[in-house]
């Protein structure tokens, strides 16, 4: 069974705690035995001590009343003295009863103390002091004896008897008294054993309650050390593997000890590392498919360019040949209304034209062909824009996936609190690639657009530019024929001659109508010339961007 890491710490606690408040309810509990033995001891041993002072009081007061008696009747007439000794006798077996009644009770205390005694030595000093009391009543019982005696004689006025009597009662009341004094000091022995016998449990309770403090000290360090290895260890581990995330390295695992959180976090940071690996993995190659179509776009662009260079040279040098076809025209025209007899120069320079013609047919035809391969080449580069632009979907749609994985892991890391920081900052960076990556999506889809854009007017314009050299290249052939005609006829004369000036004329707005087309063409050709110039440009940044993608995904090892 898998407890969570708050139930262990609160079953720690709780046992602890549950420990502690036994240790202290046994140290109590020794303090408490510790002062009812002090409230025992101390209120036996008064008491003890107060019937003893009341019984040297009594022994005293027997002593006086037994003096008084003598002196009396030594002193005293008949009358008053019989009446004196009457109320001293009296006092004295007061006394004497009293007396008699305290010894009975400490006698009963002793023997009652004595068995309930908290220790040996204290059962010991009980009976000691029992002895001296044995002996104290021994010697009552002798000073009671001889004081009966004493007070019979008083009665009976027998002064020899009294006289004779009183230095052995006053030996025995003062054998009284020493006994007396040493019952107290046998008492202040047994109050020496009883403060011994409160010290030693004072002493038993201070060990006892030491015991329980170093327990309890060692418990705490117990629960500490095991609170540190089923959370602190676990949570460093948890630590030191975000700080590898964060620094790029996805190749390390987790190895999942439990099914508390710590376990559960573990589980998730391995599938979050899978997931991140396994993204890095679809974007370096998405990555690597987008530099390599940027490559082919950027050379293919460079090929088209060259292309367009070509075909504007060629436009440029057709049109030089057609302004020539201009110039001779004009000369033509000016040279036959003015001599006719010329007509040999006339069909000569017929049949340079008509040369010039035919490579004006060939050089409208080179230029149609040029024009069907700038437009073959252009409907290429659209077909590679179209891919490049599911490229940008793909591109998208991964960085789609990073942002949510990204939100999720900054969820987890919220879950998981201060030991989750590492891990926010990972979740960050991996949002910010994510962002970033989009940006760069939607630049490229911008220039992507203005490219095809361009495409499409470039189509345009080179199928318009195809058209007008179709329709120049049969203007030409309809300027060959006309000059093979007047060439075969320059020999019938002068008016076969003015047909031919007539047919120059035409030649010369065919011509004019040929360099209209071929300025469209040159236009054309510059604007293609733009277009492709901006694919190049466009398919530059595309590369650039490829390898700023692919330096982001060499940042993490797989």
């Amino acid at each position: 069974m898998s407890l969570s890491i708050g139930k262990r710490i609160l079953l720690g606690f709780v046992a602890a705690s549950l420990i502690v408040a036994l240790l202290g309810a046994y140290a109590l509990r020794q303090i408490a035995t510790v002062r009812d033995m002090t409230d025992t001891i101390v209120s036996r041993d008064i008491g003890v001590l107060r019937q003893l002072d009341d019984l040297g009081n009594v022994s005293r007061n027997m002593g006086l009343v037994r003096r008084n008696a003598v002196i009396a009747v030594l002193t005293s007439s008949q009358g008053s003295g019989q009446r004196q000794q009457d109320d001293f006798l009296g006092g004295w077996r007061q006394n004497a009863t009293e007396l008699e009644r305290l010894l009975a009770i400490i006698a009963a205390e002793v023997k009652e103390y004595r068995a309930a005694a908290i220790s040996a030595d204290r059962a010991s000093a009980w009976i000691r002091f029992g002895s001296v009391i044995d002996e104290v009543s021994d010697s009552f019982r002798q000073v009671r004896s001889a004081s009966e005696v004493q007070l019979q004689a008083v009665n009976s006025k027998d002064i020899a008897t009294v006289e004779g009597r009183n230095d052995e009662i006053n030996r025995l009341h003062d054998g009284l008294l020493r006994s007396i004094g040493n019952a107290r000091t046998a008492l202040d022995g047994v109050i020496a054993v009883g403060q011994k016998s409160v010290r030693d449990i004072y002493d038993a309770s201070r060990l006892s309650i030491a015991i329980t403090v170093i327990a309890s000290v060692l418990l705490s360090v117990l629960v500490t050390i095991l609170i540190s290895r089923a959370v602190v260890r676990p949570l460093e581990n948890v630590m030191r593997f975000v700080e590898r995330i964060g620094a790029g390295d996805l190749t390390g695992r987790l190895e999942r000890t439990g099914q508390d959180e710590i376990g559960r976090l573990g589980a998730t940071l391995n599938s979050m590392a899978a997931g991140l690996a396994d993204l890095a993995r679809t974007n370096r190659a998405a990555t690597a498919d987008l530099n390599a179509a940027a490559a082919e776009i950027r050379a293919s662009a460079q090929e088209q360019a060259a292309s367009v260079e070509e075909q504007f040279a060629a436009v440029q040098e057709t049109a030089a040949t057609v302004d020539e076809i201009t110039h001779s025209g004009a000369q033509i025209s000016k040279r036959a209304s003015e001599v006719i007899a010329t007509a040999q120069a006339a069909a000569q320079t017929a049949r340079s034209g008509l040369r010039a013609a035919t490579d004006t047919a060939k050089a409208m035809d080179s230029i149609r062909e040029q024009g069907e391969a700038v437009a073959g080449n252009i409907v290429a580069l659209s077909e590679k824009t179209q891919a490049i632009g599911e490229i940008i979907v793909t591109v998208n749609d991964i960085s789609e996936r990073t942002h949510l994985l990204a939100l999720n892991a900054a969820i987890e890391a919220a879950a998981a609190g201060e030991e989750g920081r590492s891990f926010a900052v990972v979740a960050s960076e991996m949002k910010l690639l994510a962002d970033q990556a989009k940006q760069a999506t939607v630049q490229v889809r911008g220039i992507l657009g203005e490219i095809q854009r361009g495409i499409n007017a470039s189509v345009m314009l080179t199928e318009e530019a195809v058209k007008r050299a179709a329709a120049g290249k049969t203007r030409t052939d309809s300027t060959v024929r006309t000059i093979e005609e007047m060439a075969a006829r320059v020999e019938e004369g002068v008016q076969t001659f003015q047909q031919i000036v007539a047919s120059t004329n035409q030649q010369q707005l065919g011509i004019e109508q040929v360099m209209g087309a071929l300025q469209n063409i040159r236009q054309a050709s510059q604007q293609t010339a733009a277009g492709t110039r901006e694919v190049e440009t466009a398919s530059a940044n595309l590369t650039e961007l490829a390898q700023g993608l692919m330096a982001l995904a060499e940042r993490y090892r797989l």
